[in-house]
């Protein structure tokens, strides 16, 4: 059986029990970074099989683990952090699993995108989660004009490196529109800072940001959206 096991996005406090036993009872655990891994099983004291299973050998591991499934053992995929297949590998092997009719779970757990959302304070009943921004701003910059239409919540995963030259591209794009930078999420040096695009692209010039980045832009309220309609309408 498929096991698709979230792990904790930054404090291992987050492990749940369903999880860890789940592990000590896998034949083999598929992990994006054996290394990230390896030291997660070993804090909770699991010694099991540990293979990669990353996006350059998805293809090729993913037939290797269906073969196991089909002789009924048992298989846990872990992603370096977070829920496996939300933009990390596992996604293709439970889509096999599914097209063979092969029995699969998949475990409640961390995800920076839900965590993320809910810590902005923006309207968390209907979201859009677009993965990581474009690395080129061509790309960057549709996503973030789609966003600036949508009445839902935008959620999106951003290098630190790359941070401020999406707020200097949000800043045009965006205006006024509220915008929350979520980082570090459960660790020590947990932040979520909101404001325009502007200002935060002062406060992360003059402090350049470091580690994992949830970017979140609120959705049209409903005099926005109304405006927005009415302008269409007379156009």
């Amino acid at each position: 059986m498929l096991f698709l096991v979230p792990t904790p996005i930054g404090n291992l406090g987050d492990m749940t029990l369903r999880a860890l036993d789940v592990l000590k009872s896998a034949d083999v655990i598929a992990a994006e970074d054996t290394r990230h891994s390896g030291l997660l099983l070993q804090h909770f004291g699991i010694a099991k099989p540990l293979i990669s299973y990353h996006e350059h050998n998805e293809a090729r591991r993913t037939q290797e683990l269906m073969e196991r499934l089909r002789r009924g053992e048992t298989v846990a995929v872990v992603s370096d952090a977070g829920m496996p297949g939300i933009s990390d590998p596992g996604a293709r092997l439970l889509g096999a699993c599914i097209a063979e009719g092969l029995p699969y779970s998949v475990l409640p757990g961390a995800s920076a995108v839900i965590t993320g959302l809910i810590g902005s304070g923006f309207s968390a009943e209907a979201f859009y989660y677009g993965g990581f921004l474009p690395p080129k701003s061509g790309g960057r910059e549709r996503e973030l004009e789609a966003a600036a239409q949508r009445r839902e919540t935008s959620v999106f995963y951003e290098s630190p490196h790359r941070l401020c030259k999406t707020l200097e591209a949000a800043v045009r794009l965006l205006g006024e529109r509220p915008l929350c930078v979520a980082r570090e999420l459960t660790k020590t040096f947990e932040e979520y800072r909101r404001g325009t695009a502007g200002e935060l692209l002062a406060h992360y010039t003059a402090h350049p940001p470091k580690g994992e980045i949830t970017l979140l832009v609120r959705g049209l309220s409903a005099r926005e959206w109304r405006d927005k309609g009415r302008v269409s309408a007379e156009g």
